[in-house]
């Protein structure tokens, strides 16, 4: 279907994609914005209901890394807060945008303290799916649908530069996360519908 707003969208399921899912380019430029999208930002991210208790679970093993003003947060408001959205996000610390969850190297590069111990093989939580898929972003329309959409923001500027640069697809960027979120057959029906007519005349 088209929108003249939104372009065309693609029904995979209880699920609407938005075109420039399959058809902008995006790969994450580490060496330019070493992590700022943990420490910027009007609230913490996303989190889904049933990734809080994994995240407690994981919490002795990956708050070693957490700053300490990123278990004071913790101490304080819990492994979650509600923003001004009524969104479930992880928490800040105070007086900041910084996630708790951050870990910083001694050249200030900032990773996520959970995947940096996941990817060690130290827990089984990598991080909330949210961060995992971005640049998607997951809107709840309600009655179990789900719109999938790009966000752009100008400290990922250059990663959707060096996206066009590489010719790497939003959606083959986040071939990973898709596949744990939705599934392997959600997307081969996204690979099948990039290479369309439909979609390479958008």
């Amino acid at each position: 279907m088209r929108n003249n707003k939104f372009g065309s969208i693609l029904q995979i399921g209880d699920c609407l994609v938005s075109e420039d899912v399959l058809t902008e380019y995006f790969c994450c430029d580490y060496a330019k914005c070493k992590g700022a999208c943990c420490i910027v930002g009007d609230s913490g991210a996303p989190v889904d209901e049933e990734e809080i208790d994994e995240i407690e679970t994981a919490y002795p093993v990956f708050s070693r890394l957490m700053r300490k003003e990123g278990k004071d947060a913790v101490s304080q408001n819990g492994f979650f807060e509600v923003d001004r959205d009524n969104d479930i996000v992880t928490p800040l610390v105070e007086g900041s945008e910084e996630c708790a969850y951050s870990h910083f190297d001694p050249d200030g590069s900032c990773f996520c303290s959970i995947e940096r111990c996941f990817l060690n093989g130290e827990c089984k939580f990598r991080k909330p799916i949210s961060c995992w898929l971005y640049p998607i972003r997951i809107t709840d329309l309600g009655g179990g649908r789900l719109a999938l959409n790009v966000h752009r923001w100008d400290i990922c500027k250059d990663a959707f530069e060096l996206g066009r640069q590489k010719e790497i697809r939003v959606f083959e960027f986040l071939r990973e996360p898709l596949i744990a979120r939705f599934g392997e057959d959600f997307y081969s029906a996204l690979s099948a519908a990039s290479s369309s007519s439909f979609f390479a005349a958008s």
